[in-house]
């Protein structure tokens, strides 16, 4: 990911946080992660059906914070990735 859109997307995630309730929450949807998988296939694999090892997709701002369930707030992140952002970005908005 080019500097300039991490930065905005990293923007929007800070706003997304500082201005949504506790209780946003955005119902996931499996139509979304299949086009997602369509327009970025798996890293570790080129596939775009199936497992995707060593990966998870990725809600760039999170559901819990008010962030959209669609392709372009997706991404694929390394599974270790994965949980070091899940150490902080939870705790701006998710429910305890």
């Amino acid at each position: 990911m080019n500097r300039p859109k991490l930065s905005l997307l990293l923007s929007a995630l800070a706003l997304s946080l500082a201005t949504l309730p506790a209780e946003a929450k955005t119902p996931r949807s499996s139509s979304a992660k299949t086009a997602f998988k369509k327009m970025q296939p798996c890293p570790a694999t080129g596939s775009s059906k199936g497992s995707c090892p060593g990966f998870v997709i990725d809600h760039v701002v999170p559901l819990d914070c008010g962030g959209a369930d669609a392709p372009e707030n997706m991404q694929w992140q390394t599974t270790w990735e994965a949980k070091q952002k899940d150490k902080w970005e939870r705790k701006g908005c998710r429910r305890p």
